[in-house]
C-alpha cells in the first residue's frame, strides 16, 4: 500500500510538471503572437517583392513570428529583424520603404544577394529609428548614399557594399554616435572621405571600415589617428598623400590594412606597424624607403605585400618573413635580399 501511495505521488509530481510545460509553452506561443500592424507590413513587403518564393511561408493563417527571415521579441511580439537573403525570384523591384518602415520597432534589416533589386534608398527608411543594422548589399540599387541615414541614430552597422551608388560619402554619417562597422566596398563613389567619419564612436566595440574599389580621392582623414580600427580597407581608390600617421602606431588594434592600389607617398623606413597587424598590403603604390626590420616581429603577420612601389635596402630576415616570397616584394626600386636576388653595395 505504500508503494502504491509512493507511485501514486510520483505521477502527481510528473502530471504537475507536464502541465506546467504545456502551460509554458502555450503562454510563450502567446507572447509570439505578431502585432497586426507588422503583419499588414510583412504582407506588403511580400506583395511589393513579387511574392517570390523565398516568402512561401509568409500566409495569414500563421503568426508572422514563425514566417521565414522574420524575428521577433519575445517579451513584446514586435517584429525586430528582417533578413531577406540570395532569393533570385525578385527581379525588378525597389526597395519597398514605406512597407518596411511600418515595422516601427524593427532593430535589424538585410537584404543581401537580391541582384534583381533595384532604385534607390527610400527615404521612408530614416522612419527605422530603432534600427542598429542596416544591410543592402549585392544589389542593384544604385543612386547616392543618402544623408538621411544619419537620422537613424542607433545604427552600429552599415553595409551598402557591391550595389551601384554613386556620388559622394555624405559628410552626416559622421554625427553617428554609435556607427561602429562601415562596408560601402564595391560601389561607384567618388570624392573624398569624410574628415569626420566614425570620429564620433564612442563605444568599445571593434570599427571596421572597407571603401575599397571605388573612385574616391584625396587623403586618409588626420582624424583616422584617433579611431581604434581594427580593420581598415581603402583599396583600389585614388587616394594620395601620406596616411602613415593616420593608421599606423604602436600599440593600435588594428589586425587588416590594406591600402593597395592607391597614390598614397611616404617613407616606410620609420613607420611603427601595430603589434597584432595579420595582414598588410600596401601594394601598387609610391611608397619610398625601407622595410622596417620591425615587420619579422610581426608573430601573427599571415599576409604581406609591398611589391610595385620605390623601396630601396635589405629585406629584413627572421621571425615571420621566411613565410613570404618574392612576390610580396617584386617591382620596387632597388629592395634586395632574400627572397630576392642578393644586394649589391649601391643597393646598401
Amino acid at each position: 500500500m505504500a508503494a502504491s501511495s509512493q507511485q501514486l505521488s510520483h505521477l502527481l509530481v510528473f502530471f504537475l510538471l507536464v502541465l506546467s510545460c504545456l502551460v509554458g509553452a502555450a503562454t510563450a506561443g502567446s507572447t509570439m503572437q505578431c502585432h497586426e500592424d507588422d503583419e499588414a507590413a510583412l504582407l506588403a513587403i511580400n506583395e511589393a517583392l513579387g511574392s517570390p518564393y523565398h516568402f512561401a511561408s509568409w500566409t495569414p493563417d500563421t503568426f508572422c513570428c514563425d514566417w521565414y527571415d522574420v524575428d521577433c521579441d519575445n517579451a513584446t511580439g514586435r517584429v525586430v529583424g528582417l533578413s531577406v537573403l540570395g532569393d533570385g525570384n525578385v527581379t525588378a523591384a525597389s526597395i519597398p520603404g514605406d512597407a518596411i518602415a511600418n515595422l516601427t520597432s524593427l532593430k535589424t534589416l538585410v537584404m543581401h544577394r537580391l541582384p534583381g533589386l533595384t532604385g534607390v534608398i527610400p527615404e521612408s527608411l530614416s522612419q527605422l529609428t530603432s534600427l542598429t543594422n542596416l544591410t543592402i548589399s549585392y544589389t542593384g540599387v544604385s543612386g547616392g548614399i543618402p544623408a538621411f541615414l544619419s537620422q537613424l541614430t542607433e545604427l552600429a552597422l552599415l553595409d551598402l557594399s557591391f550595389n551601384s551608388l554613386t556620388g559622394a560619402i555624405p559628410a552626416e554619417l559622421a554625427d553617428l554616435p554609435a556607427l561602429a562597422t562601415i562596408d560601402l566596398s564595391r560601389n561607384r563613389l567618388e570624392g573624398p572621405i569624410p574628415s569626420l567619419l566614425l570620429s564620433k564612436y564612442a563605444g568599445e566595440d571593434s570599427v571596421s571600415l572597407s571603401l575599397s574599389h571605388n573612385n574616391l580621392s584625396g587623403g586618409v582623414p588626420s582624424g583616422f589617428a584617433a579611431v581604434s580600427f581594427t580593420y581598415l580597407d581603402l583599396s583600389r581608390n585614388s587616394l594620395a598623400g601620406d596616411p602613415s600617421a593616420a593608421v599606423f602606431g604602436k600599440g593600435k588594434p588594428l589586425l587588416h590594412l590594406d591600402l593597395s592600389r592607391n597614390d598614397f607617398r611616404f617613407s616606410l623606413t620609420a613607420v611603427e606597424v601595430p603589434e597584432g597587424v595579420t595582414y598588410l598590403d600596401l601594394s601598387h603604390n609610391a611608397i619610398r624607403g625601407r622595410v622596417p626590420a620591425q615587420v619579422a616581429d610581426l608573430a601573427g603577420l599571415t599576409q604581406f605585400n609591398v611589391s610595385y612601389n620605390k623601396l630601396c635596402g635589405v629585406i629584413p630576415t627572421g621571425g615571420v618573413m621566411a613565410k613570404f616570397d618574392a612576390y610580396s616584394y617584386q617591382h620596387n626600386k632597388c629592395l634586395c635580399g632574400t627572397p630576392l636576388p642578393a644586394c649589391h653595395r649601391y643597393m646598401l
